[in-house]
């Protein structure tokens, strides 16, 4: 009703100065009978009414239409009411749609070709990597250590490359099954050997070996990578420990902590280590740092159902807590290992 007024306000201004024209002519060529001078307003102001009302009944949908805002694109149709006014607004609002969806289905197949290109570009980086830590593998000496160490970080930039061009179809490039946490805590340690040795810090893990969760594999194992990546990256001193905590709590929730002893996170970035290109006050002075791998963390675990939380405590270390809902605990707890 107020959108009506407002469009018909200009109407009735000058509804009124035209009555009060034909009055005042009206006088002034010497009529003197105030009644039918009033009579005759009265009559035309109700002939204006009745105009408005059958204007508004007729185009009530419309403006009710035109002043609720929609919650999605299958609401951004016109009125259903049928009228010259509705009618044209909803061809040209159907018009608009549609080219809206030709332009956003070109640009979808454009990003989608665009990820495929960054696929088939990361794998076929992969494969030269592959052939040079083949051809340096049983070669000795500090040069052959470098290359090797440089070639893990370009295979890990590349991983990160790869995962968050899947991120967005993240639906089509999964499979989930039941794992053994340990297994898996081991198996990625075991990969992550290298940077163990060149940064001198040791994995300790400690979990309970009979823990079995519910997750896709490859996505959970470069999760971890980040993290342990992460956690040695921001450990600078030699002989520390990278610990790995799992165990079993109640509600079928099972938690993997990873908690290093580095230089840990000010109280002050904690809220927002997991936005994405934040790096905070310790990426001033750690320039690997690329604000990355927490966020994929968080966004992965996401989509995978698992929670993530964090804690750090600066000049002790941070950790960093998976959290899985629903699993199964076979036979005893096995007790933790360090190695």
């Amino acid at each position: 009703m107020k959108l009506f007024l407002r469009e018909q306000t200009p109407l009735i201004i000058v509804y009124i100065a035209q009555l009060l024209i034909i009055t005042l002519i009206y006088r002034l060529d010497g009529g003197s009978a105030v009644e039918v001078s009033l009579y005759a307003g009265l009559l035309s102001t109700c002939l204006l009414l009745g105009y408005l009302a059958y204007r508004y009944l007729s185009n009530r949908s419309f403006y009710e239409r035109l002043q609720s805002l929609p919650g999605s694109l299958d609401e951004s149709g016109g009125p259903a009411q049928s009228s010259p006014l509705a009618d044209s607004l909803r061809t040209l609002l159907t018009q608009q749609f549609r080219l809206y969806q030709n332009d956003l289905h070109s640009y979808r197949h454009k990003l989608e070709e665009h990820i495929h290109f960054i696929n088939q570009w990361v794998h076929g980086m992969k494969t030269p990597l592959s052939v040079i830590h083949l051809i340096i593998q049983d070669k000795d000496g500090p040069p052959f250590t470098a290359i090797g160490d440089e070639l893990d970080r370009l295979k890990k930039g590349l991983d990160t490359v790869l995962y968050t061009a899947r991120l967005d179809t993240f639906e089509h490039d999964f499979y989930v099954e039941q794992l053994k946490l340990a297994d898996i805590v081991r198996s990625v340690t075991s990969e992550q050997k290298r940077l163990f040795i060149r940064k001198r810090v040791f994995p300790a893990i400690s979990v309970d070996s009979g823990i079995t969760i519910t997750s896709d594999e490859k996505w959970l194992t470069f999760v971890l990578t980040q993290l342990i990546t992460n956690a040695l990256r921001y450990t600078v001193e030699e002989g520390r420990f990278v610990h790995f905590h799992g165990y079993a709590e109640e509600q079928g929730r099972v938690t993997l902590e990873v908690r290093d002893e580095g230089v840990g996170i000010p109280p002050g970035d904690l809220p927002r280590v997991f936005d994405p290109y934040f790096t905070g006050v310790n990426g001033r002075s750690f320039q690997e740092s690329t604000g990355m791998g927490l966020y994929l963390v968080k966004q992965i675990c996401g989509k995978l159902g698992h929670e993530v939380e964090i804690s750090s405590e600066v000049g002790k270390g941070t950790a960093v807590r998976i959290i899985f809902s629903g699993h199964t605990v076979n036979g005893s707890a096995g007790s933790g290992e360090r190695r």
